[in-house]
């Protein structure tokens, strides 16, 4: 089947975007969401060079669906109808259990005329982390709320260790409740690493950001 993945270049939607390439499916694009005001993607806040090399390392194309915020909804839609013209049947979204999402998203294809298609749905959160790491995918801490994640982890990847640090810290280690945010630079669907930098960290209100972005 073909497919167009709602990507958002963290570890749910990376490994969403495994299981379905491992099942013989055929991506045609990376669905990403463009916060218009900051030129970086929603959420996980990659810049377009970055999205570039992301695009480029994994062999797919994207389409970046750019919205200010209230339209959000309608941007997405638009990307779905030309995935659909790109040949997507269904729509893949790294969702795991929370209902509400999950029906925003089933909405979104329902409109364009689409299959929907959750390849987490259901699995146990922590499996689902423990997975990524066994599976050999590099996904790097890129934000965390200061209420529940130091900030020394910023940077570092999901790993056994930094799982043991936030198990010490309570929260729930897969963050889909948004205790952190992930970038995804490496793993088995990655023809190449993702070449790129760590530059500074900067705060503001409850929430520490790393900027990352593409080496050279």
């Amino acid at each position: 089947m073909k497919f167009v993945m709602s990507y958002s270049c963290g570890k749910d939607s990376t490994l969403a975007l495994h299981k379905m390439l491992e099942k013989g499916h055929q991506a045609v694009a990376l669905l990403v969401m463009i916060n218009e005001a900051a030129n970086r993607s929603f959420f996980h806040g990659s810049d377009y060079e970055l999205l570039d090399g992301i695009s480029e390392a994994l062999h797919i194309p994207m389409i970046l669906c750019k919205t200010k915020g209230e339209d959000y909804h309608l941007a997405m839609e638009e990307g779905l109808r030309k995935a659909k013209s790109m040949g997507a049947e269904a729509a893949c979204f790294g969702d795991i259990d929370i209902e509400g999402n999950r029906q925003w998203s089933v909405k979104r294809c329902q409109n364009v005329g689409l299959k929907s298609l959750f390849p987490l749905w259901q699995k146990g959160r922590e499996e689902a982390v423990k997975e990524l790491v066994a599976l050999g995918y590099r996904s790097l801490i890129k934000i965390v709320n200061t209420k529940y994640l130091p900030v020394s982890i910023l940077g570092r990847p999901v790993d056994k260790e930094t799982i043991e640090i936030m198990k010490d810290n309570g929260i729930d280690i897969c963050g889909e409740n948004g205790e952190y945010h992930t970038l995804t630079v490496d793993g088995p669907i990655f023809y190449e690493p993702l070449s790129y930098r760590v530059g500074e960290v900067f705060e503001k209100d409850d929430y520490a950001y790393i900027d990352i972005g593409l080496e050279g």
